[in-house]
Order: C-alpha cells, then sequence, then structure tokens
C-alpha cells in the first residue's frame, strides 16, 4: 500500500543513499569540494622533499663551481664578418701557406704563434692544417653558407660555427698525430660527409 507520508523514501543518512555534502568519504562532480583538499605531508613525502631540494642546490652551486675549477668553458672570442670577406682571407692564408694536397684537400703549414683560419662550408673544413707539437696558434673559424658544429676530438673541443661570425680560439697542441675535425649540426644532404683535418708534427716528449 502507498504512503502518504512525504518523507517516504527519502535519504536518511543511514545505509544505502546518495552522498551528502559533508561526507568526507565520497567525491562527486554534483557535489561543491571540500574547503580543505590537501592533507599534511607525510614521513616519508617530507624526506625525499628535502633530499631533492637539497639535491637540487647542489647542483645548482656545482654548475658555477666547475665553471671556476673545471676548465670546461672554452675561452672563445667571437667578431661580425662578411662570408665574402672571410672567404677571402683563407685563401690569402692558403696561398701563403700551402705544402701540398690532401684527397683534394690544401695542406697548409703555418709559421707557430700565427693566426690559422679554418673555414666551414658545404660540406668540409678546409684547408687541412699541419702545426707544430707545443707551439701556440690562433684557430679563426667562420662559415661562408650555412650553420655548421665544429667537433675537435679526441679533445673535445665543440661550439657551433655561424655564417657572418668569426671564432677565434687559442690553441696549444700538446700530442701529435692526425685529429679529425667533425660537423656535428645537420648542415644539409652531404652533413654526414663532412670532415676535415688537423695534422701535429713534432718530437713526443
Amino acid at each position: 500500500m502507498a504512503s502518504d507520508d512525504p518523507n517516504d523514501g527519502a535519504p536518511t543518512g543511514k545505509g544505502p543513499g546518495p552522498a551528502h555534502h559533508g561526507d568526507d568519504t565520497e567525491l562527486s562532480t554534483l557535489l561543491p569540494p571540500r574547503r580543505r583538499w590537501w592533507t599534511a605531508l607525510g614521513p616519508d613525502e617530507r624526506r625525499w622533499l628535502t633530499i631533492a631540494f637539497v639535491w637540487c642546490l647542489i647542483l645548482f652551486t656545482g654548475m658555477y663551481v666547475w665553471m671556476g675549477i673545471g676548465d670546461q668553458q672554452t675561452p672563445i672570442e667571437s667578431y661580425r664578418i662578411e662570408p665574402d670577406d672571410f672567404a677571402a682571407e683563407v685563401e690569402a692564408f692558403v696561398d701563403e701557406h700551402q705544402i701540398g694536397e690532401r684527397e683534394g684537400a690544401a695542406v697548409v703549414a703555418p709559421p707557430p704563434g700565427s693566426d690559422v683560419f679554418l673555414q666551414a662550408n658545404q660540406f668540409a673544413f678546409r684547408p687541412v692544417l699541419q702545426l707544430e707539437r707545443d707551439e701556440t696558434y690562433r684557430l679563426l673559424v667562420s662559415s661562408t653558407d650555412v650553420q655548421h658544429g665544429l667537433s675537435l676530438q679526441p679533445v673535445n673541443l665543440n661550439f657551433q660555427v655561424l655564417p657572418g661570425y668569426l671564432y677565434v680560439i687559442e690553441i696549444t697542441p700538446d700530442r701529435t698525430g692526425e685529429f679529425p675535425i667533425i660537423c656535428n649540426e645537420y648542415c644539409g644532404l652531404g652533413h654526414h660527409v663532412m670532415t676535415g683535418l688537423i695534422v701535429v708534427d713534432g718530437e713526443e716528449a
């Protein structure tokens, strides 16, 4: 028989029924969020948060400390230069100091203490440089077409070479041998064959 009681069938807060606003154990998109939606961190969470914060401080500080004591910053000077002007200087350098050829590339042997030019263009570094061990040179590098990357191994010398900029670095070879130069910045379809060479002569100590 139907009941005439208007409260009949309404939720009483006991047993099954819709969630109440004051029920912290239930979540519903139909109810407003609890005022305090967060809970305090547990001991393990506080411990790991502290460890992560301290480690971040160590890494952040270490970056600046290593710049001073790690000897990892390449002392490169850079200047603006027109690509055509640099190409002309390279040609004059090759004409003055060329001593031969190697696989079609000019080999130059500049005197110790002089400026040494190295041109990057698709898809080679030219000329081949023949240097003396334990002698100091100023290496001048630039690109005459697109962006390249210069990687000299195994001394781990790496930097970008952009057209319109002249990069100057002082180098003193301390071991003899042949040291390949690799382009490590994609510069076109022939990027994979773009190389150069530095040959260091002299007696080993």
